[in-house]
């Protein structure tokens, strides 16, 4: 049976505006970086995207080396948008990025004109589409110039092939920089993506968060492993399952990190989570928008109820001083 969306996927999703940009994203976007690669289940992956959009969640967020194999996302997501998805597509927002390694040699990697521009067009081929709504680049190149690769980006968006530009794990050191060389090109920069949750503050030690939020040139911000690679999430208090992530997969999380001080702060977490009528899951995402700066959150998930449960957060997103300084205070 053809994918017939939910007539009422727009009644429940939150929007917020990236930046003083015209796009606006939902609270919460589905991430495959992973379970959508060459090692996941098809059938699993559509279901988990019909989910997604049937709830409000438009962003679908990729980069080019997702897999496992390098590539493998970007082409299972294009059989996704070929096989259900493709008809709403002006209704999407597929994002892609270029800045790690991706083949051999040295154009494969970093943040060369010649990189990112080559990146975007096999990201483009096997996602099959024209365009991307946003293309980041990925990380910061500590070789090639900044004017260079924003300017690639500029011209990779005057080209048609992205409708905005993006940069990804930057400080605010270099993000303001970005900023300024992009704003002389005229192209349309409007958000950042990196990593932020209880678990880890970096952004808000090395600048990032604020020059997001700076007064007249605010920009999107959109933040990944907002569950601490499932730390943040009722997994781990009783300890390790056997097909935890972990025992599975140690490339993100290994069982050092779960030390008995971690696992005391977890479950300190959940017991506030609970007097808040909420999972540990969904008040570790809410918490990401206490101070108005987060734009959205990036969500993985292996099953679609993952999704329906983190969709759950928004039924209560504020928090009081008290909660605040408690979670601080277990984090």
């Amino acid at each position: 049976m053809d994918y017939v969306a939910k007539e009422e996927r727009y009644d429940n999703m939150i929007y917020r505006r990236c930046g003083r940009s015209g796009l606006k994203l939902p609270v919460l976007s589905l991430g495959l970086w992973h379970n959508f690669g060459s090692t996941g289940v098809y059938d699993n992956m559509r279901a988990m995207c019909r989910t997604a959009f049937d709830n409000g969640i438009t962003h679908f967020d990729l980069a080019n080396n997702y897999g496992p194999e390098y590539g493998s996302a970007e082409k299972n997501f294009g059989r996704i948008l070929k096989d259900d998805l493709g008809v709403y597509r002006d209704e999407i927002i597929v994002s892609s990025k270029a800045g790690y390694d991706m083949w051999k040699g040295p154009y494969g990697d970093w943040g060369s004109r010649k990189y990112l521009i080559a990146s975007l067009d096999q990201s483009l081929q096997r996602l099959g589409l024209d365009y991307v709504d946003i293309f980041y680049h990925h990380r910061m190149d500590p070789e090639t110039p900044l004017e260079e690769t924003m300017g690639a980006l500029a011209d990779i968006v005057r080209s048609g092939k992205a409708l905005y530009a993006g940069i990804s794990n930057y400080d605010g050191e270099h993000m303001i920089r970005a900023a300024e060389i992009l704003e002389e090109l005229h192209c349309p920069f409007v958000i950042n993506q990196n990593r932020y949750s209880i678990f880890d503050r970096t952004i808000e030690n090395n600048g990032l968060k604020a020059a997001v939020a700076r007064e007249g040139k605010e920009k999107g911000l959109i933040c990944f492993s907002p569950l601490a690679q499932g730390l943040l999430t009722n997994r781990y208090l009783n300890g390790i399952p056997e097909d935890s992530r972990i025992k599975k997969d140690g490339r993100f999380l290994k069982e050092t990190a779960l030390t008995e001080e971690r696992l005391a702060q977890i479950r300190g977490l959940n017991e506030i989570a609970e007097s808040r009528g909420q999972s540990l899951a969904q008040m570790a995402l809410a918490w990401l928008f206490k101070d108005n700066v987060v734009t959205s959150v990036i969500i993985g998930a292996s099953r679609p109820e993952q999704i329906l449960d983190n969709l759950g957060m928004m039924k209560n997103m504020s928090f009081t001083a008290e909660e605040l300084a408690a979670i601080d205070a277990l984090s």
